[in-house]
């Protein structure tokens, strides 16, 4: 039995991390500009911890300059804000992300909001969704930017393909939808109130499966030859009492209908970095007036 082709985000990540960092050194010898990542962190998740070092350690690796900041599990909505305030007027600082999730005590949406919107590296604030909406030039939230490179990459144009986004997130269903729309797409979001979920996704010549339910798509909601990007990433235990990620997506069933397929981990994941850090670039040069320039993946 023929199974799907995989979709390589972790090689694919590479290669634009590799374009970056090429570009990142023209700026520097060119016009001695040194794009600046500060990310925020609240508390000591360990997951959290571990999202911000690699962050840190690419950002570093690409040239860029990597602040991190940490604030304890008792820090205020204030002391939060307060952070926020001082790096917006930093001028070295051109991207800032905090990380999420954040205490419940602390309204996400405010913090989100305070984060000036040339800045706006994650592409959560309202302002850089509105451009989105409307064909603008804003900052684009990361993964679903990441998903697009990958189906582009892989399919060519997408002009015509008949699309089904499950998930309607504003950090990656929504974005992602509009994105495909932007690419002529025929769009259609699907979610926990759509009717026949599974015969929705099974018209799908692109199914992203965003939606933080592990293997919720099987085998069968597959068109035969469909490109599927899943974008879940769910810890689920295991016989021997450890745990390992799995997608949103069946991937034993799916990989046996699908034509190509992202797996996980290493598919959409390595992904969201790279483009944090293409954000970082866009912003900075932004920032300076200086043309945003053309970022070509690094061959092998």
């Amino acid at each position: 039995m023929a199974t799907a082709t995989l979709i390589d985000g972790k090689q694919f990540s590479a290669r634009l991390r590799a374009g970056i960092a090429l570009r990142i050194a023209e700026l520097k010898r060119e016009h001695e500009l040194t794009p600046g990542l500060a990310v925020v962190l609240v508390g000591d998740d360990p997951a959290s911890q571990i999202y911000v070092r690699n962050k840190g350690l690419q950002a570093r690796e690409a040239g860029m300059n990597s602040y991190d900041h940490r604030l304890p599990a008792t820090a205020t909505q204030a002391e939060l804000l307060a952070r926020i305030a001082q790096l917006n007027h930093d001028p070295t600082v051109h991207g800032i992300l905090v990380q999420l999730p954040l205490p419940s005590r602390i309204d996400q949406e405010a913090v989100v909001e305070a984060i000036a919107v040339a800045k706006d590296v994650d592409g959560f604030h309202p302002f850089n969704a509105g451009l989105l909406a409307v064909g603008g030039a804003g900052l684009v939230p990361c993964t679903p930017v990441g998903c697009l490179m990958l189906l582009k990459q892989h399919l060519g144009s997408l002009a015509g393909q008949r699309a089904v986004v499950l998930g309607r997130s504003n950090i990656v269903g929504k974005p992602m939808a509009v994105l495909l729309l932007r690419e002529h797409c025929t769009v259609t979001i699907a979610h926990s109130r759509t009717r026949d979920l599974a015969e929705e996704c099974r018209r799908a010549d692109i199914l992203v499966a965003a939606v933080g339910k592990p293997k919720i798509v099987e085998g069968d909601w597959i068109k035969p030859g469909a490109t599927v990007i899943d974008v879940g990433i769910n810890r689920i235990p295991t016989a021997d009492g450890n745990s390992r990620l799995v997608g949103d997506v069946d991937f034993e069933s799916a990989v046996k209908v699908a034509g190509a397929i992202t797996p996980v981990p290493g598919g959409v994941g390595p992904m969201t970095i790279a483009c944090l850090l293409l954000n970082t670039l866009t912003a900075a040069c932004r920032q300076r007036g200086i043309p945003v320039p053309e970022i070509e993946p690094v061959r092998d």
